[in-house]
């Protein structure tokens, strides 16, 4: 199994707004993400130390501004942590491993689909292709990975 981990030289990599979102728990302004119409079929891993996170067979239009998925492909892999900053009481959600925060969970999400919304920065991940995922070391992700509904 692969280890996980913050490392320097990956924080050295960050754009400033990958940094701002990740490790000061920023968040991108709504629409402007790379990921937000992202279509192909793959994972989405933790930019800073590549844990697998969601699936984009999990990865719906929710219409918020945000990436959204309906759950993580790896729930070891993400922390929900009660956040009350900014006059809110909300989940924020973070990577186990590389503790960056992704965004926030809510309970808003398509009810056939288990009723939950993660809304996540497109600057906090990373997206590896379906075709790319065996050479990347997340073959054992495959069978979670369908096109998009």
């Amino acid at each position: 199994m692969p280890t996980y981990a913050k490392t320097k030289e990956a924080l050295s990599k960050l754009t400033p707004e990958q940094y701002r979102v990740t490790q000061q728990s920023g968040t991108e302004m709504p629409g402007t993400g790379a990921l937000l119409h992202n279509k192909e079929p793959g994972i989405y891993v933790d930019i800073v130390s590549g844990e697998p996170l969601f699936a984009s067979s999990d990865k719906y239009e929710s219409g918020c501004g945000w990436p959204s998925f309906t759950k993580p492909i790896e729930p070891a892999n993400v922390a929900e942590l009660n956040d009350a900053s900014h006059g809110m009481i909300r989940t924020e959600v973070r990577s186990k491993h590389g503790d960056s925060h992704l965004g926030h969970v809510f309970p808003d999400g398509p009810r056939d689909r288990g009723g939950l919304r993660y809304c996540i920065n497109s600057a906090s991940l990373r997206f590896v292709h379906r075709d790319d995922m065996q050479a990347a070391g997340y073959g054992d992700y495959l069978d979670q990975v369908e096109d998009m509904r």
